[in-house]
Protein backbone atom coordinates (compact mmCIF):
# COMPACT_ATOMS: atom_id res chain seq x y z
CA UNK A 1 0.00 0.00 0.00
CA UNK A 2 1.11 3.58 -0.84
CA UNK A 3 1.77 4.63 2.85
CA UNK A 4 3.93 7.77 3.43
CA UNK A 5 7.32 7.72 5.85
CA UNK A 6 7.39 10.95 6.98
CA UNK A 7 11.19 10.39 8.03
CA UNK A 8 12.58 10.43 4.76
CA UNK A 9 9.89 10.49 1.81
CA UNK A 10 10.51 13.27 -0.66
CA UNK A 11 8.48 17.02 0.87
CA UNK A 12 7.17 18.87 -2.29
CA UNK A 13 6.36 22.66 -3.04
CA UNK A 14 3.52 23.54 -0.65
CA UNK A 15 1.01 24.38 -2.64
CA UNK A 16 -0.44 28.20 -3.58
CA UNK A 17 -3.01 28.95 -0.64
CA UNK A 18 -2.03 26.79 2.03
CA UNK A 19 -0.43 28.00 5.58
CA UNK A 20 3.29 28.78 5.86
CA UNK A 21 5.13 27.21 8.14
CA UNK A 22 6.59 29.85 10.62
CA UNK A 23 10.20 30.34 10.54
CA UNK A 24 11.84 28.17 13.00
CA UNK A 25 16.03 26.76 13.65
CA UNK A 26 16.68 23.48 15.23
CA UNK A 27 20.36 22.94 16.88
CA UNK A 28 21.26 26.33 15.88
CA UNK A 29 21.42 25.89 12.58
CA UNK A 30 18.66 24.18 10.29
CA UNK A 31 15.88 26.26 9.15
CA UNK A 32 13.06 23.86 9.29
CA UNK A 33 11.33 23.94 5.22
CA UNK A 34 8.23 21.82 6.04
CA UNK A 35 7.06 20.12 9.06
CA UNK A 36 6.26 16.78 7.46
CA UNK A 37 3.73 15.32 10.82
CA UNK A 38 4.04 15.29 14.98
CA UNK A 39 2.54 12.25 16.35
CA UNK A 40 3.18 9.92 19.38
CA UNK A 41 6.39 9.38 17.98
CA UNK A 42 8.21 12.70 17.29
CA UNK A 43 8.45 15.30 14.88
CA UNK A 44 9.44 15.42 11.11
CA UNK A 45 10.91 17.99 9.73
CA UNK A 46 12.76 18.90 6.00
CA UNK A 47 15.24 21.30 7.12
CA UNK A 48 17.76 23.47 5.15
CA UNK A 49 21.45 23.40 6.96
CA UNK A 50 22.83 26.92 6.72
CA UNK A 51 26.08 25.92 7.64
CA UNK A 52 26.55 23.32 4.68
CA UNK A 53 23.90 24.75 2.31
CA UNK A 54 22.18 21.33 1.61
CA UNK A 55 18.79 20.38 2.27
CA UNK A 56 18.19 17.60 5.39
CA UNK A 57 15.71 15.44 6.83
CA UNK A 58 15.67 15.37 10.91
CA UNK A 59 13.75 13.55 13.33
CA UNK A 60 12.81 14.97 16.57
CA UNK A 61 11.83 12.74 19.30
CA UNK A 62 10.12 13.67 22.70
CA UNK A 63 12.10 11.40 25.46
CA UNK A 64 9.36 10.56 28.26
CA UNK A 65 10.24 12.08 31.80
CA UNK A 66 11.21 9.39 34.37
CA UNK A 67 8.16 9.57 35.53
CA UNK A 68 6.27 8.14 32.99
CA UNK A 69 8.48 5.32 32.03
CA UNK A 70 9.09 3.74 35.98
CA UNK A 71 10.95 0.90 34.41
CA UNK A 72 13.76 2.80 32.79
CA UNK A 73 16.33 4.32 34.83
CA UNK A 74 18.00 7.40 33.43
CA UNK A 75 21.42 5.38 33.03
CA UNK A 76 19.73 2.65 30.97
CA UNK A 77 18.10 5.38 28.88
CA UNK A 78 21.41 6.72 28.46
CA UNK A 79 22.92 3.14 27.47
CA UNK A 80 20.67 2.79 25.07
CA UNK A 81 20.41 6.37 23.57
CA UNK A 82 24.16 5.71 23.22
CA UNK A 83 23.51 2.31 21.20
CA UNK A 84 21.17 4.18 19.29
CA UNK A 85 23.47 6.67 18.38
CA UNK A 86 25.76 4.26 16.94
CA UNK A 87 23.68 2.20 14.88
CA UNK A 88 22.54 5.57 13.32
CA UNK A 89 26.40 6.28 12.34
CA UNK A 90 26.55 3.52 9.73
CA UNK A 91 28.45 4.52 6.70
CA UNK A 92 26.97 2.61 3.33
CA UNK A 93 25.64 3.31 -0.02
CA UNK A 94 22.59 1.64 0.07
CA UNK A 95 22.25 3.25 3.94
CA UNK A 96 20.48 6.80 4.64
CA UNK A 97 23.32 8.90 5.86
CA UNK A 98 23.06 10.14 9.31
CA UNK A 99 24.84 13.44 9.66
CA UNK A 100 24.28 14.37 13.04
CA UNK A 101 22.54 12.95 16.15
CA UNK A 102 21.98 14.80 19.35
CA UNK A 103 19.80 14.88 22.47
CA UNK A 104 19.00 17.54 25.15
CA UNK A 105 17.57 15.38 27.99
CA UNK A 106 14.20 16.24 26.12
CA UNK A 107 14.32 15.58 22.50
CA UNK A 108 16.72 13.55 20.54
CA UNK A 109 17.57 14.82 17.23
CA UNK A 110 18.58 12.89 14.11
CA UNK A 111 19.76 14.85 11.05
CA UNK A 112 19.49 12.69 8.08
CA UNK A 113 20.34 13.14 3.95
CA UNK A 114 17.47 13.80 2.29
CA UNK A 115 15.96 11.69 0.02
CA UNK A 116 14.54 12.96 -3.55
CA UNK A 117 12.86 10.34 -4.36
CA UNK A 118 9.65 7.49 -3.15
CA UNK A 119 9.63 4.55 -0.81
CA UNK A 120 8.90 1.54 -1.66
CA UNK A 121 5.39 1.61 -0.30
CA UNK A 122 4.70 4.58 -2.51
CA UNK A 123 6.01 3.06 -5.76
CA UNK A 124 4.15 -0.17 -5.27
CA UNK A 125 1.28 2.11 -4.83
CA UNK A 126 1.63 3.48 -8.79
CA UNK A 127 2.86 0.62 -10.46
CA UNK A 128 0.27 -1.28 -12.39
CA UNK A 129 -1.15 -4.41 -9.75
CA UNK A 130 1.42 -3.01 -7.35
CA UNK A 131 4.39 -5.79 -7.73
CA UNK A 132 7.48 -4.95 -9.16
CA UNK A 133 8.99 -6.93 -12.15
CA UNK A 134 11.74 -9.62 -10.89
CA UNK A 135 14.28 -7.67 -12.31
CA UNK A 136 13.61 -4.86 -10.12
CA UNK A 137 12.80 -7.05 -7.06
CA UNK A 138 16.56 -8.44 -7.57
CA UNK A 139 17.54 -4.87 -7.37
CA UNK A 140 15.83 -3.86 -4.41
CA UNK A 141 16.74 -6.81 -2.78
CA UNK A 142 20.35 -6.73 -3.54
CA UNK A 143 20.49 -3.27 -2.46
CA UNK A 144 18.78 -3.67 0.88
CA UNK A 145 20.29 -7.69 1.65
CA UNK A 146 23.92 -5.52 1.14
CA UNK A 147 22.87 -2.43 3.51
CA UNK A 148 21.67 -5.26 6.25
CA UNK A 149 25.12 -7.58 5.81
CA UNK A 150 27.21 -4.70 6.24
CA UNK A 151 25.20 -3.33 9.63
CA UNK A 152 25.00 -7.03 10.92
CA UNK A 153 29.11 -7.20 10.60
CA UNK A 154 29.19 -4.19 12.78
CA UNK A 155 26.76 -5.77 15.24
CA UNK A 156 23.66 -3.73 14.48
CA UNK A 157 20.08 -4.96 13.80
CA UNK A 158 17.63 -3.05 12.02
CA UNK A 159 14.47 -4.32 13.29
CA UNK A 160 11.97 -2.30 11.57
CA UNK A 161 12.52 -3.46 7.82
CA UNK A 162 9.09 -2.45 5.68
CA UNK A 163 8.17 -0.83 2.29
CA UNK A 164 8.17 3.09 3.93
CA UNK A 165 11.75 2.58 5.03
CA UNK A 166 13.12 1.74 1.68
CA UNK A 167 14.17 4.59 -0.03
CA UNK A 168 14.75 4.74 -3.85
CA UNK A 169 15.91 7.68 -5.21
CA UNK A 170 16.05 9.39 -8.90
CA UNK A 171 18.83 7.69 -9.72
CA UNK A 172 17.41 4.22 -9.20
CA UNK A 173 19.95 3.92 -6.04
CA UNK A 174 18.00 2.21 -2.89
CA UNK A 175 18.59 3.28 0.57
CA UNK A 176 17.56 1.85 3.69
CA UNK A 177 16.56 4.21 6.35
CA UNK A 178 15.62 4.36 9.70
CA UNK A 179 19.01 2.22 11.43
CA UNK A 180 18.28 2.62 15.16
CA UNK A 181 15.31 3.82 15.54
CA UNK A 182 14.06 0.28 16.99
CA UNK A 183 16.64 1.05 20.11
CA UNK A 184 16.20 4.66 20.65
CA UNK A 185 12.11 3.80 20.99
CA UNK A 186 13.13 2.02 23.85
CA UNK A 187 15.11 4.25 25.01
CA UNK A 188 12.43 7.10 24.35
CA UNK A 189 10.49 4.74 26.32
CA UNK A 190 8.59 3.49 23.72
CA UNK A 191 9.28 0.09 24.47
CA UNK A 192 5.72 -1.25 23.99
CA UNK A 193 6.18 -0.82 20.00
CA UNK A 194 9.19 -3.72 20.18
CA UNK A 195 10.98 -1.54 17.27
CA UNK A 196 8.73 -3.15 14.67
CA UNK A 197 5.78 -3.15 12.66
CA UNK A 198 2.97 -5.23 12.98
CA UNK A 199 2.99 -7.59 10.03
CA UNK A 200 6.87 -7.20 9.66
CA UNK A 201 7.93 -8.57 12.95
CA UNK A 202 8.62 -12.63 13.74
CA UNK A 203 7.39 -14.37 16.72
CA UNK A 204 10.16 -13.39 18.98
CA UNK A 205 9.88 -9.64 18.08
CA UNK A 206 6.24 -9.27 18.60
CA UNK A 207 6.44 -11.50 21.62
CA UNK A 208 9.47 -9.43 23.05
CA UNK A 209 11.94 -11.79 23.06
CA UNK A 210 15.32 -12.22 21.90
CA UNK A 211 16.21 -10.72 18.50
CA UNK A 212 19.27 -11.37 16.07
CA UNK A 213 19.94 -11.27 12.51
CA UNK A 214 17.32 -13.90 11.51
CA UNK A 215 14.72 -11.09 12.94
CA UNK A 216 16.03 -8.67 9.81
CA UNK A 217 16.16 -11.83 7.56
CA UNK A 218 12.15 -12.30 8.65
CA UNK A 219 11.31 -9.02 7.79
CA UNK A 220 13.23 -8.82 4.81
CA UNK A 221 11.60 -12.05 3.20
CA UNK A 222 7.70 -10.44 3.93
CA UNK A 223 8.82 -7.87 1.90
CA UNK A 224 10.10 -9.36 -0.84
CA UNK A 225 6.35 -11.31 -0.89
CA UNK A 226 4.67 -8.20 -0.93
CA UNK A 227 7.21 -6.57 -3.66
CA UNK A 228 6.59 -10.02 -5.75
CA UNK A 229 2.79 -10.24 -5.25
CA UNK A 230 1.06 -6.88 -3.90
CA UNK A 231 0.15 -8.87 -0.64
CA UNK A 232 1.58 -8.87 2.70
CA UNK A 233 1.16 -12.01 4.11
CA UNK A 234 1.41 -11.35 7.38
CA UNK A 235 -1.05 -8.30 7.66
CA UNK A 236 -3.34 -7.40 10.72
CA UNK A 237 -4.84 -5.20 12.75
CA UNK A 238 -3.39 -6.66 15.73
CA UNK A 239 -0.23 -8.36 16.91
CA UNK A 240 -2.03 -11.38 18.27
CA UNK A 241 -3.65 -11.71 14.32
CA UNK A 242 -0.22 -11.22 12.73
CA UNK A 243 1.04 -13.81 14.96
CA UNK A 244 -1.40 -16.82 14.28
CA UNK A 245 -1.17 -15.56 10.62
CA UNK A 246 3.02 -16.43 10.69
CA UNK A 247 1.88 -20.00 12.04
CA UNK A 248 -0.14 -20.80 9.67
CA UNK A 249 2.02 -20.19 6.79
CA UNK A 250 1.61 -17.64 4.29
CA UNK A 251 -1.89 -18.07 1.96
CA UNK A 252 -1.99 -18.71 -0.68
CA UNK A 253 1.20 -20.04 -1.82
CA UNK A 254 3.53 -17.68 -3.66
CA UNK A 255 3.48 -20.20 -6.64
CA UNK A 256 -0.61 -19.53 -7.30
CA UNK A 257 0.01 -15.38 -7.23
CA UNK A 258 3.19 -15.28 -9.15
CA UNK A 259 3.60 -18.40 -11.19
CA UNK A 260 7.04 -17.83 -13.31
CA UNK A 261 8.92 -17.57 -9.77
CA UNK A 262 11.15 -20.22 -9.42
CA UNK A 263 10.72 -22.99 -7.02
CA UNK A 264 14.11 -22.19 -5.34
CA UNK A 265 13.15 -18.68 -4.64
CA UNK A 266 9.86 -19.93 -3.36
CA UNK A 267 11.57 -22.51 -0.86
CA UNK A 268 14.23 -19.77 -0.01
CA UNK A 269 11.53 -17.29 0.95
CA UNK A 270 9.57 -20.12 3.03
CA UNK A 271 12.75 -20.74 5.17
CA UNK A 272 13.17 -17.58 5.58
CA UNK A 273 10.04 -16.81 6.98
CA UNK A 274 9.91 -19.68 9.30
CA UNK A 275 7.95 -18.83 12.35
CA UNK A 276 10.83 -20.53 14.22
CA UNK A 277 14.16 -18.70 14.41
CA UNK A 278 15.92 -21.87 14.48
CA UNK A 279 14.48 -23.40 11.34
CA UNK A 280 14.67 -20.17 9.81
CA UNK A 281 17.78 -18.76 6.81
CA UNK A 282 20.75 -17.59 9.63
CA UNK A 283 21.66 -14.67 7.22
CA UNK A 284 20.58 -12.20 5.01
CA UNK A 285 23.42 -12.52 2.81
CA UNK A 286 22.10 -16.73 2.50
CA UNK A 287 19.19 -15.57 1.93
CA UNK A 288 19.91 -13.21 -0.94
CA UNK A 289 22.11 -16.43 -2.32
CA UNK A 290 19.06 -18.67 -2.53
CA UNK A 291 16.88 -16.15 -4.12
CA UNK A 292 18.86 -13.49 -6.32
CA UNK A 293 19.59 -16.18 -8.71
CA UNK A 294 16.40 -17.03 -9.89
CA UNK A 295 15.01 -13.61 -10.26
CA UNK A 296 16.72 -12.08 -13.22
CA UNK A 297 19.31 -8.99 -14.36
CA UNK A 298 19.38 -6.44 -10.83
CA UNK A 299 21.29 -3.94 -13.10
CA UNK A 300 18.30 -3.95 -15.45
CA UNK A 301 15.63 -3.66 -12.36
CA UNK A 302 17.79 -0.96 -11.31
CA UNK A 303 17.62 1.47 -14.78
CA UNK A 304 13.73 0.74 -14.90
CA UNK A 305 13.32 2.02 -10.85
CA UNK A 306 14.85 4.80 -12.07
CA UNK A 307 12.43 5.12 -14.92
CA UNK A 308 9.46 4.70 -12.99
CA UNK A 309 11.10 7.37 -10.18
CA UNK A 310 12.14 10.09 -12.47
CA UNK A 311 8.62 9.83 -13.94
CA UNK A 312 6.81 9.20 -11.15
CA UNK A 313 8.38 12.58 -9.59
CA UNK A 314 8.25 14.69 -12.90
CA UNK A 315 4.23 13.59 -13.22
CA UNK A 316 2.81 15.74 -10.70
CA UNK A 317 6.03 18.05 -8.97
CA UNK A 318 3.99 20.35 -7.29
CA UNK A 319 1.43 18.00 -5.13
CA UNK A 320 2.37 18.59 -1.52
CA UNK A 321 2.18 15.08 0.27
CA UNK A 322 0.13 16.37 3.18
CA UNK A 323 -2.16 13.57 5.14
CA UNK A 324 -5.40 15.08 3.22
CA UNK A 325 -3.86 13.84 0.20
CA UNK A 326 -3.22 10.22 0.83
CA UNK A 327 -5.79 8.14 0.09
CA UNK A 328 -8.51 7.04 2.74
CA UNK A 329 -6.91 3.37 3.13
CA UNK A 330 -3.49 4.92 3.86
CA UNK A 331 -4.67 7.98 5.83
CA UNK A 332 -6.90 5.57 8.39
CA UNK A 333 -5.34 2.33 8.06
CA UNK A 334 -7.38 1.12 11.26
CA UNK A 335 -10.68 1.97 9.37
CA UNK A 336 -11.28 -0.81 7.92
CA UNK A 337 -10.30 -3.40 10.19
CA UNK A 338 -12.96 -2.05 12.44
CA UNK A 339 -15.76 -2.08 9.76
CA UNK A 340 -14.98 -5.67 9.51
CA UNK A 341 -15.04 -5.96 13.15
CA UNK A 342 -17.93 -3.64 13.75
CA UNK A 343 -20.43 -5.79 11.01
CA UNK A 344 -19.26 -9.25 12.76
CA UNK A 345 -20.08 -8.06 16.15
CA UNK A 346 -23.52 -6.80 15.23
CA UNK A 347 -24.37 -9.45 13.51
CA UNK A 348 -23.23 -11.60 16.42
CA UNK A 349 -25.66 -8.99 19.07
CA UNK A 350 -28.82 -9.87 16.77
CA UNK A 351 -28.51 -13.63 16.45
CA UNK A 352 -27.93 -13.91 19.89
CA UNK A 353 -31.14 -11.26 20.75
CA UNK A 354 -33.04 -14.08 18.40
CA UNK A 355 -32.05 -17.17 19.99
CA UNK A 356 -31.36 -16.59 24.08
CA UNK A 357 -34.84 -16.01 24.91
CA UNK A 358 -35.99 -19.63 23.25
CA UNK A 359 -33.92 -20.95 26.07
CA UNK A 360 -35.85 -22.23 29.40
CA UNK A 361 -36.03 -19.63 32.25
CA UNK A 362 -34.51 -16.89 30.24
CA UNK A 363 -35.40 -13.47 30.82
CA UNK A 364 -35.40 -10.56 28.74
CA UNK A 365 -32.94 -8.89 31.17
CA UNK A 366 -30.51 -12.10 30.53
CA UNK A 367 -30.88 -11.90 26.82
CA UNK A 368 -30.11 -8.61 26.75
CA UNK A 369 -26.75 -8.84 28.35
CA UNK A 370 -26.17 -12.41 27.07
CA UNK A 371 -25.94 -11.04 23.73
CA UNK A 372 -24.09 -7.60 24.43
CA UNK A 373 -21.19 -10.13 26.36
CA UNK A 374 -21.37 -12.37 22.96
CA UNK A 375 -20.81 -9.00 20.97
CA UNK A 376 -18.36 -8.36 22.92
CA UNK A 377 -16.30 -11.30 22.68
CA UNK A 378 -16.43 -10.76 18.98
CA UNK A 379 -15.15 -7.72 19.19
CA UNK A 380 -12.53 -8.93 21.20
CA UNK A 381 -12.10 -12.19 18.71
CA UNK A 382 -14.09 -11.95 15.71
CA UNK A 383 -14.73 -15.50 15.30
CA UNK A 384 -15.78 -16.53 18.36
CA UNK A 385 -19.20 -14.74 17.41
CA UNK A 386 -20.12 -17.57 14.81
CA UNK A 387 -19.31 -20.01 17.25
CA UNK A 388 -21.35 -18.93 20.39
CA UNK A 389 -24.23 -17.80 18.23
CA UNK A 390 -23.77 -21.72 16.70
CA UNK A 391 -23.71 -23.20 20.29
CA UNK A 392 -27.08 -21.11 21.45
CA UNK A 393 -28.72 -22.52 18.54
CA UNK A 394 -28.07 -25.89 19.03
CA UNK A 395 -29.16 -25.24 22.94
CA UNK A 396 -32.24 -23.69 21.82
CA UNK A 397 -33.45 -26.75 19.74
CA UNK A 398 -32.05 -29.08 21.89
CA UNK A 399 -33.72 -27.46 24.75
CA UNK A 400 -37.10 -25.73 23.76
CA UNK A 401 -40.28 -27.76 23.53
CA UNK A 402 -38.76 -31.19 23.56
CA UNK A 403 -39.63 -33.80 21.73
CA UNK A 404 -38.01 -37.22 20.16
CA UNK A 405 -36.45 -35.23 17.19
CA UNK A 406 -35.07 -31.85 19.84
CA UNK A 407 -31.91 -34.33 20.11
CA UNK A 408 -31.30 -35.68 16.76
CA UNK A 409 -31.67 -32.44 14.99
CA UNK A 410 -29.50 -30.38 17.67
CA UNK A 411 -26.46 -32.78 17.33
CA UNK A 412 -27.23 -33.10 13.19
CA UNK A 413 -26.64 -29.31 13.86
CA UNK A 414 -23.91 -29.04 16.27
CA UNK A 415 -21.95 -31.73 13.86
CA UNK A 416 -22.86 -29.21 10.67
CA UNK A 417 -21.82 -26.27 12.60
CA UNK A 418 -18.57 -27.63 14.05
CA UNK A 419 -16.84 -28.99 10.61
CA UNK A 420 -17.75 -25.67 9.36
CA UNK A 421 -16.12 -23.32 12.10
CA UNK A 422 -12.98 -26.29 12.30
CA UNK A 423 -12.06 -25.99 8.46
CA UNK A 424 -13.66 -22.40 7.77
CA UNK A 425 -14.70 -20.04 10.21
CA UNK A 426 -12.29 -19.86 12.83
CA UNK A 427 -9.42 -18.68 10.71
CA UNK A 428 -10.91 -15.49 9.32
CA UNK A 429 -12.48 -12.60 11.08
CA UNK A 430 -15.42 -11.43 7.98
CA UNK A 431 -16.11 -15.43 8.71
CA UNK A 432 -18.28 -14.37 11.90
CA UNK A 433 -20.38 -11.83 9.17
CA UNK A 434 -20.46 -13.82 6.22
CA UNK A 435 -22.22 -17.02 8.08
CA UNK A 436 -24.55 -14.66 10.32
CA UNK A 437 -25.66 -12.15 7.83
CA UNK A 438 -27.76 -13.93 5.99
CA UNK A 439 -30.11 -15.36 9.16
CA UNK A 440 -29.76 -11.70 10.67
CA UNK A 441 -31.09 -10.46 7.42
CA UNK A 442 -33.56 -13.34 6.47
CA UNK A 443 -31.69 -13.76 2.90
CA UNK A 444 -29.55 -16.84 2.36
CA UNK A 445 -27.75 -14.82 -0.32
CA UNK A 446 -26.68 -12.10 2.68
CA UNK A 447 -23.36 -13.68 3.00
CA UNK A 448 -22.48 -13.89 -0.43
CA UNK A 449 -20.33 -10.45 -1.40
CA UNK A 450 -19.35 -11.24 2.44
CA UNK A 451 -17.44 -14.20 1.83
CA UNK A 452 -15.76 -13.04 -1.12
CA UNK A 453 -14.69 -10.23 0.26
CA UNK A 454 -12.24 -11.37 3.25
CA UNK A 455 -12.15 -14.95 2.71
CA UNK A 456 -9.88 -17.75 0.12
CA UNK A 457 -11.92 -19.36 -2.50
CA UNK A 458 -12.70 -22.56 -0.75
CA UNK A 459 -13.43 -21.58 2.37
CA UNK A 460 -15.33 -18.68 0.96
CA UNK A 461 -17.32 -21.22 -1.11
CA UNK A 462 -18.66 -23.13 1.71
CA UNK A 463 -19.18 -20.36 3.91
CA UNK A 464 -21.63 -18.92 1.31
CA UNK A 465 -23.42 -22.11 1.15
CA UNK A 466 -22.93 -22.37 4.72
CA UNK A 467 -24.38 -18.98 5.52
CA UNK A 468 -27.77 -20.10 3.23
CA UNK A 469 -28.40 -23.35 4.89
CA UNK A 470 -28.10 -21.03 8.25
CA UNK A 471 -30.30 -19.02 7.30
CA UNK A 472 -32.87 -21.31 6.35
CA UNK A 473 -32.65 -23.17 9.34
CA UNK A 474 -32.71 -19.99 11.54
CA UNK A 475 -36.02 -18.94 9.50
CA UNK A 476 -37.57 -21.94 10.31
CA UNK A 477 -36.57 -22.27 13.94
CA UNK A 478 -37.45 -18.93 14.85
CA UNK A 479 -40.91 -19.42 13.42
CA UNK A 480 -41.70 -22.49 15.43
CA UNK A 481 -40.37 -21.38 18.59
CA UNK A 482 -37.46 -23.41 17.86
CA UNK A 483 -39.42 -26.46 18.40
CA UNK A 484 -37.60 -29.08 16.61
CA UNK A 485 -40.47 -31.19 15.25
CA UNK A 486 -41.91 -27.77 14.17
CA UNK A 487 -38.69 -26.51 12.84
CA UNK A 488 -38.24 -29.83 10.17
CA UNK A 489 -41.91 -29.63 9.27
CA UNK A 490 -41.00 -25.98 8.18
CA UNK A 491 -38.03 -27.12 6.35
CA UNK A 492 -38.63 -30.55 4.54
CA UNK A 493 -40.61 -28.67 1.88
CA UNK A 494 -38.27 -26.25 1.31
CA UNK A 495 -35.25 -29.46 1.56
CA UNK A 496 -37.12 -31.34 -1.12
CA UNK A 497 -37.23 -28.55 -3.53
CA UNK A 498 -34.29 -28.57 -6.18
CA UNK A 499 -34.50 -25.25 -6.56
CA UNK A 500 -33.41 -24.39 -2.52
CA UNK A 501 -30.65 -26.31 -3.20
CA UNK A 502 -29.75 -24.46 -6.73
CA UNK A 503 -29.77 -21.36 -4.36
CA UNK A 504 -27.79 -22.71 -1.48
CA UNK A 505 -25.05 -23.83 -4.55
CA UNK A 506 -25.23 -20.31 -6.22
CA UNK A 507 -24.12 -18.72 -2.94
CA UNK A 508 -20.98 -20.97 -2.61
CA UNK A 509 -20.10 -20.60 -6.03
CA UNK A 510 -20.76 -17.11 -6.37
CA UNK A 511 -18.65 -16.56 -3.02
CA UNK A 512 -16.17 -18.63 -4.92
CA UNK A 513 -15.96 -16.48 -8.39
CA UNK A 514 -16.39 -13.33 -5.80
CA UNK A 515 -12.85 -14.37 -3.79
CA UNK A 516 -11.34 -15.67 -6.78
CA UNK A 517 -11.16 -12.62 -8.41
CA UNK A 518 -10.37 -10.30 -5.20
CA UNK A 519 -7.44 -12.62 -4.91
CA UNK A 520 -5.37 -11.05 -7.68
CA UNK A 521 -5.03 -8.29 -4.95
CA UNK A 522 -5.85 -4.63 -6.05
CA UNK A 523 -8.67 -3.08 -5.43
CA UNK A 524 -9.82 -3.12 -9.01
CA UNK A 525 -9.70 -6.90 -8.95
CA UNK A 526 -11.85 -6.18 -5.65
CA UNK A 527 -14.52 -4.53 -7.26
CA UNK A 528 -14.72 -6.72 -10.29
CA UNK A 529 -15.11 -9.93 -7.66
CA UNK A 530 -18.21 -8.44 -6.12
CA UNK A 531 -20.05 -7.46 -9.55
CA UNK A 532 -19.41 -10.52 -10.97
CA UNK A 533 -20.44 -12.42 -7.52
CA UNK A 534 -23.84 -10.48 -7.59
CA UNK A 535 -24.51 -11.03 -11.25
CA UNK A 536 -23.68 -15.04 -10.50
CA UNK A 537 -26.01 -15.26 -7.87
CA UNK A 538 -28.80 -13.23 -9.25
CA UNK A 539 -28.68 -16.16 -12.25
CA UNK A 540 -28.34 -19.10 -9.97
CA UNK A 541 -31.69 -17.28 -8.70
CA UNK A 542 -33.38 -17.00 -11.16
CA UNK A 543 -32.46 -20.13 -12.29
CA UNK A 544 -34.54 -21.57 -9.44
CA UNK A 545 -36.97 -19.16 -9.81
CA UNK A 546 -37.36 -20.94 -13.09
CA UNK A 547 -37.61 -24.76 -11.83
CA UNK A 548 -39.61 -24.34 -8.90
CA UNK A 549 -43.44 -24.54 -8.68
CA UNK A 550 -44.59 -22.89 -5.45
CA UNK A 551 -43.37 -19.88 -6.36
CA UNK A 552 -40.99 -19.75 -2.86
CA UNK A 553 -37.98 -18.39 -4.32
CA UNK A 554 -39.36 -16.01 -6.92
CA UNK A 555 -41.81 -14.01 -4.16
CA UNK A 556 -38.72 -13.69 -2.66
CA UNK A 557 -36.06 -12.39 -5.39
CA UNK A 558 -36.27 -8.88 -4.65
CA UNK A 559 -35.41 -8.64 -0.65
CA UNK A 560 -33.31 -11.63 -1.78
CA UNK A 561 -31.08 -10.06 -4.63
CA UNK A 562 -31.66 -6.51 -3.40
CA UNK A 563 -30.03 -7.42 -0.10
CA UNK A 564 -26.89 -9.13 -2.33
CA UNK A 565 -26.72 -6.12 -4.57
CA UNK A 566 -26.91 -3.78 -1.73
CA UNK A 567 -24.04 -5.70 0.99
CA UNK A 568 -21.94 -5.89 -2.51
CA UNK A 569 -22.23 -2.08 -2.69
CA UNK A 570 -20.85 -1.89 0.82
CA UNK A 571 -18.49 -4.49 0.75
CA UNK A 572 -17.12 -2.68 -2.79
CA UNK A 573 -16.54 0.65 -0.63
CA UNK A 574 -14.87 -1.87 2.28
CA UNK A 575 -12.17 -2.87 -0.73
CA UNK A 576 -11.54 1.04 -1.42
CA UNK A 577 -11.13 1.90 1.97
CA UNK A 578 -8.99 -1.33 3.03
CA UNK A 579 -7.15 -0.59 -0.52
CA UNK A 580 -4.62 -3.16 -1.96
CA UNK A 581 -4.57 -6.16 -0.42
CA UNK A 582 -0.49 -5.17 0.13
CA UNK A 583 -2.10 -3.96 3.21
CA UNK A 584 1.24 -2.28 4.77
CA UNK A 585 0.18 -2.04 8.42
CA UNK A 586 1.71 0.79 9.88
CA UNK A 587 0.10 2.58 11.77
CA UNK A 588 3.17 3.31 13.64
CA UNK A 589 4.32 5.77 10.53
CA UNK A 590 0.79 7.09 10.03
CA UNK A 591 0.02 7.79 13.12
CA UNK A 592 2.80 10.39 13.23
CA UNK A 593 0.96 12.38 10.11
CA UNK A 594 -2.42 12.07 11.64
CA UNK A 595 -2.39 12.56 15.55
Amino acid sequence: MGSTNPTQSAVRPVRPGTRAIPEETLLGRYRVLARRGVGGFGTVCTCWDTRLQRRVAIKRIPLLASEDVGSISASTAEEALAEARTACLLAHPNIVTVYDFESDGTYAYLVMEYVDGLNLAELLARVEDGVLTHEECAHVLRSVAAALTYAHENGVLHLDIKPTNIMIDRQGTVKLADFGMATLASAAGYGGARGGTVGYMPPEQIQGLLVDERTDVFSLAVVTWQALTARSPFASATPKGSLDAIFRGPKPPISKLDPDLAPEAESALLRALSPTASERTSSVKEFARGILPTLGDGTEGAESLRELVDQSENDDPSVAAEPSDLPAHVRLPWLAPALERAVSTVCTFFSMYAVLPALPGTTSAFSLVGSLVSAAACAAWPPIGSAISGIALVVALATANVTSASFPLALAVAVCFATWWVTCGHTDHVSTAAVLAPACLNSPAAGVALAGYGMDPLPAAATGAAGALFSLLSGAASTSGFSAQTTIAALAPLLESPATWIIVAGCGVSALLASAIAMRGSVASGVLGQVLGVVSITLFWLLACRMESSGYWFSHIVEGCGLAIFLSVFVCVETVLRGPLAGDQEGEDLDELSQ
